[in-house]
């Protein structure tokens, strides 16, 4: 009673907010629960359809107007029915072919190096029935370094794309699960994978492994940060510069933070944005750091220092200064150290990884590029600017 008079009164919005707020929480969980089972049965559908295309079409017991007949038929036989024209139907095809366990035999399957484990896998693969692929989770994960779940989480356009794009196998795999853990819309994958997003990852020069006492957290953040980041959103006319080096550090900062979305999405999984020009003081001194980042998956703040310029070495003493008052006044008792990052116009790995090897603080070194500097393949890839500010 006591509770119920007391919704009645001042407070009594914000319980019925609070009470809003847990019930839109778990209907989202719920949609996106269902979203991905509803997904994982469409992919199993065009899976088995392809399947079937597949060992007819390939073995001549069907003309060239096969598919085209069956795309029609069907559209009559079961009107309103979508996506089973002839082109989706032969993207179908490529689906089931591209991810067949026989196919797949070949990467484990190295007559120079051929293992004990390497051949137990060609085996379960071999007995793996087909229509069963993507129910064997096991076997999947070994295989692929991804989970069932991640693969199944992914849109039939997000992997028919990945198809058409990328060729290598664990290259697929890794765009797959970037999909599934980053939400990528299928813009931003065709922009990582024209980006070579693969290739960036993990190659940032830094002293994780040295600098950060826990083993899992250095490998974690190894992984998570690349070597080149693409600011796209970014247009140095637009900002009144002929080119980058002209750009005023606190312009391309008030470009970042207006487009802060877009710099997450670019960055990763799991940050949250705390602040730009982050006020800390102490002895007397105040100090600003440029951008302020957590992540949750490192359980760290991400302190990012911007230069367009190229990497010098004395701006890895600031930033090390930065880390320190982060780890001595901002941190909290649970979190792991602050790392720190230089976003700079250019840098030569070989040097940066000379100067940041003796310093005690986690930090790395990254480039940037901006919308300008991107090859026509990229730029093509892209939304125009006008469509960023629709998003946004």
């Amino acid at each position: 009673m006591e509770q119920l008079q007391g919704d009645k009164g001042m407070g009594a919005h914000d319980n019925y907010d609070w009470a809003v707020q847990v019930i839109k929480s778990v209907i989202l969980q719920r949609q996106v629960q269902a979203a991905r089972q509803v997904n994982a049965v469409q992919l199993a559908l065009y899976y088995s359809v392809g399947q079937y295309i597949s060992v007819h079409s390939r073995s001549g017991q069907w003309g060239k107007g096969a598919i085209d007949y069956i795309s029609r038929r069907l559209q009559e036989q079961l009107p309103g029915l979508r996506g089973f024209s002839p082109a989706n139907i032969k993207l179908m095809r490529t689906f089931y072919e591209e991810w067949s366990p026989r196919k797949l035999t070949h990467l484990f399957d190295d007559k120079n190096a051929q293992s004990t484990e390497s051949q137990s896998i060609v085996n379960s693969l071999v007995a793996t029935d087909e229509l069963e692929w993507l129910q064997k989770s096991d076997i999947f994960t070994v295989t692929l370094g991804m989970t069932l779940e991640e693969f199944q989480a992914v849109s039939f356009t997000h992997h028919s794309m990945i198809l058409r794009e990328v060729k290598d196998v664990a290259e697929r795999a890794y765009y797959v699960r970037l999909s599934a853990t980053e939400q990528l819309s299928v813009t931003r994958l065709k922009a990582a994978i024209a980006n070579d997003m693969y290739r960036h990852r993990g190659q940032m020069p830094n002293n994780f492994e040295l600098a950060l006492r826990d083993t899992r957290s250095a490998l974690k953040a190894v992984e998570m940060f690349r070597d080149e980041y693409l600011l796209d959103f970014i247009n140095v006319e637009e900002l009144g510069a002929r080119d980058k080096e002209d750009i005023d550090e606190r312009v391309l900062e008030n470009a970042i933070v207006h487009n802060i979305r877009d710099f997450i999405m670019t960055f990763g999984r799991d940050f949250t944005f705390m602040g730009n020009q982050y006020r800390i003081e102490a002895h007397g001194k105040e100090h600003f750091i440029d951008l302020l980042f957590y992540n949750r998956e490192l359980t760290a703040l991400v302190a990012i220092e911007l230069k367009t310029g190229p990497f010098k070495a004395a701006y890895l003493g600031q930033l090390n200064m930065y880390l320190q008052l982060l780890d001595d006044y901002v941190r909290k008792p649970q979190e792991n150290q602050s790392i720190g990052i230089i976003l700079c116009s250019d840098a030569e790995k070989p040097y940066v990884e000379y100067a940041v090897r003796d310093y005690a603080k986690p930090m790395g070194v990254a480039v940037y590029k901006t919308r300008d500097e991107m090859p026509e393949k990229l730029r093509r890839a892209l939304p125009s600017m006008e469509d960023l500010r629709k998003l946004l």
